[in-house]
């Protein structure tokens, strides 16, 4: 009887665990074109070494991430001044939007 409970046990687990990100991909990319583009690029991909590319990032990465630096978790001297007056609202938007850019592969 166990073992036939296990399965959705899990999936309410994975349901009331995961965190919800009601986001605007809209408004994450009007935020980002105001203070992410210059390091990350219009397009999420960098032009400088030291930053990322972001375009096509997994949501739940971007947006822990952000809030890592906003807490102050993980250092950076740039992001944490970037971040520091970002809303939970700004974060889940920008996670959206960097999410939502497809990208592509081409080997070599």
């Amino acid at each position: 009887m166990i073992v036939r409970l296990m399965p959705p046990l899990a999936a309410a687990a994975l349901l009331f665990c995961t965190p919800a990100l009601a986001a605007d991909a809209a408004a994450g990319k009007a935020k980002a074109s105001a203070m992410c583009a210059v390091c990350h690029g219009a397009d999420g991909l960098s032009q400088h070494p030291e930053a990322p590319n972001l375009a096509g990032q997994v949501e739940m990465y971007v947006a822990k991430s952000l809030e890592e630096f906003r807490s102050g978790k993980r250092q950076n001297e740039m992001m944490t001044i970037v971040v520091k007056d970002l809303s939970d609202d700004d974060i889940a938007n920008l996670a959206a939007w960097y999410a939502s850019m497809q990208i592509s592969v081409k080997t070599p």
